[in-house]
């Protein structure tokens, strides 16, 4: 997987991060829960390209 990729999601894996804390913060619990649900998303995503990354050394 290209490091383009990689920083993608993690920065996706932080605006989650962010979210869930402000919504601990100001008792919002739906802007909470749509920060942990990016976060899963987040590290979907990041599997799959670890994933993608062990077949292709694999196969290389």
């Amino acid at each position: 997987m290209t490091m383009g990729d990689r920083i993608k999601h993690g920065a996706e894996e932080a605006v989650g991060k962010v979210k869930e804390a402000a919504g601990k913060l100001t008792n919002n619990e739906e802007l909470e829960a749509r920060g942990q649900a990016e976060q899963a998303k987040a590290n979907v995503k990041q599997a799959g390209d670890d994933v993608k990354d062990a077949a292709k050394d694999t196969f290389s």
